[in-house]
């Protein structure tokens, strides 16, 4: 077809139906021809913008910024694309703004350059571009409140956690204490039952036995029976020692559990308190029963000598009881590089096995030594004054062979214990 052919007004008929918004303007900037579109998109009528600038349509801000961009498209007119460039706002008749987009391009209209724009109206866009920003916006702001909701419970939850361990601690400490209770309890019922067994055979055989050498006292009135009330009277002598042994025993405990018994430390002839205790100890051996001692001390050692003679008279004591005829006891003393250590050997009973684990507790007897005479205190008790001492005491026994104890004393135990 040849265009050169068809006739002004069918171009002019194209131009007005076009959808998008034209407009012709020189180089002065001056509109010349507008169509149909621009003109109902900025609310003018036919032929009412033909002579204005182009700033017309533009808010009066906007209108040094663009003619200084005019002049420069003018000197370099480089085609420019639809979106192509700055935000554009236009300028409607009633001063209304609104959003615009424009794509710019030069003819040659009378023998001189023009420049074209089209102009569309992109208000539906930028009020969903907005919609979606509003939506981003507020899909940014619900996802930090939700970040703050769920840190607030995480806090909440490891506080509530915290609160519950915390709860099963104290649970926990309550059990302990409650089975400590328990035990302490049980252990106090145990103390009495072996109080109980043992006060009523310890104390019934030397009362039993006194009441009846008094009674047979009575009968042996006649000079030829002398001999008879001086066996009796012996007998009843031997109980009441006997009963103030045990008196004794619970006096030493109640004492030493209180903390009534104070330590002074002063220079000690360990030598000479063995051969007192040998000594005073030899009324109580039985039949061919003797001590042996084995130290090579000489000088003075720095100690509480009542407490040790209370420790070593208690375990010569129990070696001589539970030792047969005719055996041997030897009881040390010896130095090391940091202890004093003292030892009492007896060649007796010895300790069984299963027993050995509670004989330092009050009122225990170990299951062999039950028909001998005894309160199961002398070894707690003896437990005791070591610990005074700052010291151990441990023991090496086979049943039917022997036992020796034991005991541990730092040199330094009296400055340790000096506050006793």
């Amino acid at each position: 077809m040849d265009y050169t052919s068809v006739s002004e007004s069918t171009y002019y008929t194209i131009f007005e139906a076009c959808q998008e918004g034209i407009l012709v303007v020189n180089k002065g900037g001056v509109i010349e021809i507008t169509n149909h579109a621009l003109r109902e998109m900025f609310g003018y009528e036919k032929n009412e913008l033909e002579g204005k600038t182009v700033e017309s349509l533009i808010p009066r801000n906007y209108h040094s910024d663009h003619v200084t961009h005019r002049d420069r498209y003018i000197k370099n007119p480089v085609p420019r694309k639809m979106g192509h460039g700055r935000d554009l706002v236009g300028l409607r008749k009633d001063n209304t703004i609104f959003p615009v987009e424009a794509s710019l391009s030069t003819v040659q209209l009378y023998g001189e350059e023009h420049t074209v724009a089209y102009i569309i109206d992109i208000t539906p866009r930028k009020e969903m571009e907005d919609a979606l920003k509003r939506s981003e916006e507020q899909l940014v702001a619900y996802a930090t409140e939700l970040e703050k909701r769920v840190k607030a419970r995480t806090e909440q939850l490891l506080s509530a956690n915290k609160e519950l361990e915390e709860e099963m601690t104290v649970r926990k400490q309550a059990e302990t204490e409650a089975k400590k209770a328990l035990e302490r309890e049980r252990e106090l019922n145990e103390l009495k039952s072996r109080f109980v067994s043992m006060a009523s055979h310890e104390f019934r055989t030397p009362l039993s036995t006194i009441k009846s050498s008094a009674s047979l006292i009575e009968k042996y009135k006649n000079s030829d029976l002398a001999d008879k009330r001086e066996r009796h009277v012996l007998k009843i002598k031997n109980s009441i020692d006997h009963l103030n042994d045990i008196l004794d025993d619970f006096l030493s405990l109640a004492r030493l559990e209180e903390g009534k018994i104070s330590t002074t430390f002063i220079p000690v002839n360990l030598k000479s308190i063995l051969e007192d205790i040998s000594e005073e100890l030899n009324t109580i051996l039985k039949p061919g029963q003797k001590i042996s001692i084995e130290t090579k001390l000489t000088e003075p050692v720095i100690s509480d000598a009542k407490i040790i003679k209370n420790i070593l008279i208690n375990l010569l004591s129990n070696a001589t009881k539970y030792s047969p005829d005719n055996s041997e006891i030897v009881i040390g003393a010896h130095h090391t590089d940091k202890n004093l250590e003292l030892r009492v050997k007896d060649a007796g009973m010895g300790i069984p096995k299963e027993d050995q684990s509670h004989l330092f507790e009050r009122f225990f007897r170990a299951h062999n030594a039950l028909n001998i005479q005894g309160t199961g205190l002398g070894l707690h008790i003896v437990q005791k004054y070591v610990d005074l001492l700052g010291g151990i005491i441990t023991f090496e026994s086979i049943e039917n062979e022997g036992t020796t104890f034991i005991v541990t004393i730092p040199k330094t135990s009296h400055e340790k214990n000096s506050d006793h």
